[in-house]
């Protein structure tokens, strides 16, 4: 276990991460711009259909996931998403109306679920314990990077050659290119798992010894998502940092354009955030092993609330590209170590599904943006439900200041340390 001794397998997961990422930022600039100057949308909930389709689809598709790759593997799981993934460019190229937009977002939710969370999956069945948060930043960061270097691509291409169907083609080539080797290279994990669990040691304050290998999965969602302290923090931070991310993803673009910016600015702008996101996860991932997750996570959420509120006063590109940066930081602080503490806490027997029931939170954030920023900002204004998702994502920091203990334990600890 461990970098060193799956350095090829590490590599390829990074790579193929880093296409997954890239096929949904196929569509980070171009989708709401083509909503509100093709179909001629009128209302943001109704925009926001796309992202509430994606959300909810993935969300039920994370979870579903988590208990496949247990039942039959972490690779015939990966390669399925890529199969579902093979029509949306089309879907997007040809849509002759919005439903045809949703339906590729269905397709894409699928997708995303199946593949990102296999490779999340993969990654600490490789990892082991000790460097769990570096892991989980590398895999993290290289999606991404896809995302946000699509992003940009995609903004330029529209800007040069229309919105449809240069940008869409970008991402037919990630999934043809993410299949083949997910079909040829990737191989399975599901034994690394079974050594680590076969080598598993219980905390020494005792904390987790209830948390044993036969859970049902009725207890490891109950744990996940209510009961278990840290691992309920973990997924309301989740939901809540993806609930701003619905945001990002369906009104920024919107929100720049009506202050009169370029397609190839808002372009930069939607690539600004996810590139910083992408890039820190290199470094914040890491630093969690030695710094411990739950300071970071804290301040991941409160600087988050901060940049969203100097997105709702600013209306110049230079202000939003240090908002943007700032909300890319703050989302790095928080994405991979979110992650790093399910795996601290869940039985290696059931972490699979534990990540499952996680991600169904986190990725459920999608829909709960959707819905809450496109009705706010249906009454009061777009400026108004950045407002409200600052609030929320403050109260969601401060619920994990008060409710997460220290999951990450060394060695040299002690078990008064480990005790929050």
């Amino acid at each position: 276990m461990g970098l060193s001794a799956n350095l090829a397998q590490f590599s390829l997961l990074i790579a193929v991460n880093a296409l997954i990422g890239g096929t949904l930022g196929q569509e980070r600039t171009v989708l709401p711009l083509l909503a509100e100057r093709t179909f001629h949308l009128i209302g943001y909930t109704f925009l926001l259909t796309y992202v509430l389709a994606f959300g909810i689809t993935k969300a039920a598709t994370n979870y579903l996931a988590g208990h496949w790759a247990d039942r039959f593997g972490r690779k015939p799981v990966l390669v399925a998403g890529w199969l579902i993934a093979l029509p949306v460019p089309l879907m997007l190229i040809w849509a002759p109306n919005w439903g045809w937009v949703v339906a590729a977002n269905v397709l894409l939710g699928i997708n995303q679920g199946l593949t990102w969370s296999t490779t999340v999956i993969m990654n600490i069945d490789l990892a082991g314990a000790a460097r769990r948060g570096r892991m989980m930043g590398l895999i993290e960061a290289a999606g991404y990077s896809g995302l946000a270097l699509t992003a940009m691509a995609t903004g330029h291409l529209a800007a040069r050659y229309g919105l449809r169907p240069t940008p869409f083609l970008l991402g037919a080539a990630y999934i043809i290119v993410g299949l083949g080797l997910s079909v040829s290279v990737v191989r399975e994990t599901m034994e690394h798992t079974r050594l680590e669990a076969a080598q598993h040691k219980p905390r020494a304050d005792g904390r987790h010894d209830h948390l044993h290998a036969e859970l049902t999965h009725r207890q490891i969602f109950t744990h996940t998502s209510l009961r278990e302290p840290a691992l309920s923090a973990a997924s309301q931070a989740g939901l809540v940092n993806n609930l701003k991310d619905g945001l990002a993803w369906g009104l920024f673009p919107i929100l720049f354009a009506a202050a009169g910016l370029s397609v190839s600015g808002i372009g930069m702008l939607a690539a600004l955030y996810p590139a910083v996101w992408g890039i820190g996860q290199l470094f914040t991932g890491a630093l969690s092993d030695r710094w411990g997750r739950k300071r970071l996570i804290t301040v991941g959420m409160l600087t988050q609330a901060g940049a969203l509120s100097l997105i709702a006063l600013a209306d110049t590109f230079a202000v939003w590209g240090v908002a943007a940066a700032l909300l890319g930081a703050g989302t790095a602080l928080v994405y991979p170590i979110l992650l790093a503490v399910i795996g601290d806490v869940a039985h290696p027997a059931w972490r699979a599904r534990a990540v499952g029931v996680y991600r169904l939170w986190r990725d459920g954030g999608f829909a709960v943006g959707a819905i809450v920023s496109g009705l706010v900002a249906d009454r009061w204004g777009l400026r108004a439900a950045v407002w409200a998702v600052a609030a929320i994502t403050t109260a969601s920091g401060l619920i994990v200041a008060a409710r997460m203990y220290e999951t990450h334990t060394r060695p040299d600890q002690s078990a008064a340390e480990q005790t929050p």
